[in-house]
């Protein structure tokens, strides 16, 4: 049977939005339930994120599927900017970051590795003004396109 929703099986919401442990418990079930829908309905999720926003510029995090870009893409065409983060993988680890496999080769982990082409990537490895210089280039940009 489908697996519901984390509110259905009265999980605690904002303690699975963080790294602890209590989400490593349930994070393959969620990752399934999760995959279950978008075989259903690869938009599902997205329409959610987009929801009632009416904001003329807003960001949608962590997408993690190729068919999620290709969905804001065919929906909005070419004002959508797709961002990747990058870090090396010590820095991950510098950070508490452990492979598991099963999880972290999983498409939700790894489904845009390769087959977009993104419009920034922004890199993350801890050095915090190189973090805000490319992270204002981004914001200046954007304005320039509204």
């Amino acid at each position: 049977t489908e697996l519901a929703s984390p509110q259905e099986h009265g999980l605690d919401f904002q303690r699975l939005l963080d790294a602890s442990a209590y989400k490593e418990m349930f994070r393959q079930d969620m990752i399934r339930w999760g995959e279950e829908k978008r075989h259903a309905d690869p938009g599902f999720f997205c329409r959610a994120a987009v929801e009632g926003a009416l904001q003329p510029v807003w960001v949608v995090s962590d997408t993690r599927r190729l068919s999620d870009v290709e969905w804001f893409r065919d929906t909005y065409g070419d004002v959508v900017q797709t961002v990747r983060v990058v870090a090396t993988e010590e820095t991950r680890k510098r950070r508490n970051w452990v492979f598991v496999t099963g999880v972290d080769d999983a498409e939700s982990e790894c489904g845009l590795d390769q087959g977009v082409a993104f419009d920034w990537v922004i890199t993350n490895d801890g050095d915090e003004v190189a973090l805000g210089e490319q992270l204002e280039m981004l914001v200046q940009a954007l304005h320039r396109s509204l």
